[in-house]
């Protein structure tokens, strides 16, 4: 990817891997977070291979909706279910009804209950121990349990068992919801794709299209590659890519995207971009990487955890032993189930679960709101920046140029043509622009063309020299032009002839509808907004006074940028800069944050940026620092709230006071309230 930060790729998991692993939640979901941070080991393919088999939930994912899918996983759990039924049924006749059964038959109703709940956890930590894995959390279950059994809680031993696999249960069900919105984005890829070949519709598959070729897309169907609209014009569903549910027109010689959905007709499209090329494709894998990068928090989660689960199991050990050297009237039996409240109650299931759920969750809200961050640490750098730097064309202003003024010292036709010949070879919206001014005009093809960044084109049209671009590309080659001219605010492209002065095109371009409402929303959060432009410093500052930003620069070439950027770094300021052309990707790569425009955003751009706004509206830049500071907070108060109480519980079952049902409910309790509080994230508002 060009220009893209190595560092920032470190640890990358595969496009293919991730593929696999969102389309199979239902097989790995629960443990495979579970796993990673609570196993001292860290051989990711036997954690695959232990949880898809062991552990297999089978979840529904036929129908995406919360309903359907939800009812899948609780279906599938139906053991569990018979289990908790009859330790419910035991537990009121013991203790509500004052019925004594049979020791036999209690030992043989807790068996069966245990048998059921937790069979796979049990075959999953022998699995694991044979393999000299002991220090995860499934091993944990497994001795707590059996501890309790030895000395005769079976109740209890049961109850441990059935409440983690409740608490495995919801989180299944909290995790499946948090994924399921980035999930749906694989579905919004067409299989098939109508070419038109020798006068005959064929139903193909997309990666089989070539570009150039013609594809026919009927009302209600999606685009399956990215092309230029043929039909005079059609209605577009672009919520998929943009999250904007308003429709949008595209006419004739514009962009149609993969992704979009035909509303009103047919349409016919020429392909310019193979299916793997197309700008949803390369959105599917920028949320597919996404989950592959841990924010510094899950890290460091992660990291504690290959310390603190061996050290539990050393702690409960210590509670079990010491007590016999000082303990005169010791019991083994009471120290004994000490030490398994204990490790019942340090099983960290609450942290390892609910802090990437809670990043999950903010990637997911960002997904949903237009805005792809591609990484959990970016939502956590993002909450850390004082300063925006923006770029103004195409970022702050809309970058849809047209001409308002043609002056010229030649035939205007002649002039037209030159001109718009040599601004053919330019994507820039100011050449796009001209090139659009032409009417009728026949272009030639342009010769020894050399784009100048900053300054503009030079080139040969029908054997003449030709300049266009800003005054500074006249100044460099010595032409003289009006004087006047250095007075316009408003962007000129001016053009020589055979090293003499020609005329000028006279551009204007329009403020974003949200440009002002993202300055003010970035100040409202404590963040200054600076502005920086390749554009006439007049123009520049006439746009930052409408827009209310103190400071600004223009005239900058890319380097400018970079060495402006860097200034703010030096001075210890937290830094995000957004823009949409490939000259801001150097830039971008700098930032603390880079955020890219993504409709209108070259490729360069999009792939080096850290956070993509699919809409190309700005005040998605607030948004995202909005989610970021949500995602923070609840990350946070999980840690806090599964900590303390964690900590509490533990002295008091070190201390004989806490039994294991108070041990078991302070688990699975906090762990159920932790992925609330985690899942509250899908529901806020932005």
């Amino acid at each position: 990817m060009i220009l893209r930060r190595v560092g920032r790729n470190a640890g990358q998991v595969s496009v293919l891997n991730l593929i696999n692993r969102i389309m199979k939640l239902d097989e790995n979901t629960s443990t495979h977070t579970h796993d990673d941070c609570c196993s001292a080991k860290t051989d990711t393919h036997s954690k695959h291979n232990d949880h898809s088999h062991d552990h297999d939930h089978d979840h529904d994912h036929g129908d995406h909706s919360h309903g359907s899918a939800d009812a899948g996983i609780l279906k599938s759990r139906w053991m569990l279910w018979l289990s908790l039924t009859i330790l419910a049924v035991f537990l009121v006749l013991t203790y509500v009804l004052k019925i004594e059964l049979p020791r036999t038959v209690e030992i043989g109703l807790m068996l069966v209950a245990y048998v059921l709940a937790g069979n796979k956890t049990v075959a999953l930590a022998l699995r694991k121990a044979s393999r000299g894995d002991f220090f995860n959390e499934f091993t944990l279950m497994t001795i707590a349990t059996f501890g309790a059994f030895y000395i005769g809680e079976f109740s209890e031993g049961v109850a441990v068992m059935i409440f983690y696999e409740i608490g495995e249960l919801f989180q299944d069900i909290a995790v499946s919801r948090s994924k399921r919105s980035i999930k749906a984005l694989l579905d919004i890829r067409p299989d098939t794709v109508t070419v038109l070949r020798d006068d005959k519709a064929l139903q193909v598959t997309p990666d089989a299209v070539r570009i150039g070729e013609k594809i026919l897309v009927k009302a209600g169907e999606k685009v399956a590659l990215d092309g230029e609209m043929l039909s005079a014009s059609g209605t577009f569903n672009t919520a998929a890519l943009t999250g904007e549910p308003k429709p949008q027109i595209i006419e004739r010689g514009e962009k149609a995207l993969a992704g979009m959905i035909a509303i009103d007709k047919s349409v016919e499209i020429e392909v310019q971009a193979l299916f793997r090329d197309s700008k949803l494709s390369r959105i599917l894998e920028m949320v597919q990487e996404a989950s592959a990068r841990k924010a510094p928090t899950q890290l460091l989660i992660s990291r504690l955890a290959r310390i603190y689960t061996p050290a539990v199991f050393l702690l409960a050990l210590l509670i079990i032993v010491i007590p016999a050297l000082f303990v005169a009237d010791y019991n083994f039996d009471q120290w004994l189930y000490r030490g398994m409240v204990f490790l019942v109650i340090a099983c960290p299931c609450a942290l390892t679960i609910s802090i990437p759920l809670g990043y999950f969750g903010g990637i997911g809200l960002a997904s949903r709101n237009g805005i792809l961050v591609k990484g959990a640490n970016f939502l956590d750098v993002i909450t850390k920046i004082d300063t925006v730097v923006s770029d103004k064309t195409g970022t702050l202003t809309k970058g849809v140029f047209q001409v308002q003024k043609i002056e010229s010292n030649i035939a205007k036709t002649d002039f037209i043509r030159i001109a718009a010949s040599l601004e053919s070879y330019s994507t820039h919206p100011v050449a796009k622009a001209v090139v659009a001014s032409v009417g009728d005009i026949a272009l030639n093809k342009p010769t020894d063309v050399e784009e100048i960044a900053g300054h503009g084109l030079k080139g040969k049209v029908d054997g003449r020299d030709v300049l266009a671009g800003n005054s500074k590309l006249l100044d460099k080659h010595s032409v003289t032009y009006p004087a006047e001219l250095a007075s316009l605010v408003e962007t000129l492209v001016m053009v020589a002839i055979d090293n003499n002065y020609a005329g000028y095109f006279l551009i204007a371009d329009e403020i974003k509808d949200d440009a002002a409402q993202a300055v003010g929303e970035l100040k409202s959060l404590g963040i200054s907004t600076i502005m920086l432009s390749g554009d006439k410093e007049a123009v520049v500052k006439k746009v930052a006074g409408e827009l209310g930003i103190a400071q600004s620069y223009g005239g900058l070439l890319p380097e400018d940028k970079v060495r402006i950027v860097q200034e703010l770094k030096d001075q210890g300021r937290r830094i995000a800069f957004v823009g949409d052309g490939v000259n801001d990707a150097p830039v971008i790569a700098l930032a603390d944050t880079g955020i890219a425009m993504g409709a209108l955003g070259s490729d360069a751009t999009i792939e080096t940026a850290d956070i993509v706004i699919q809409n190309d509206q700005p005040s998605r830049i607030a948004a995202a620092v909005r989610i970021g500071k949500i995602t923070k907070s609840v990350v946070y108060q999980n840690i806090s709230l599964a900590m303390g109480v964690k900590v509490a519980v533990m002295a008091l079952g070190a201390g004989g006071v806490a039994t294991l049902w108070e041990a078991v409910f302070a688990d699975v309790g906090v762990a159920l309230l932790a992925i609330l509080n985690a899942y509250r994230i899908q529901g806020r508002k932005i």
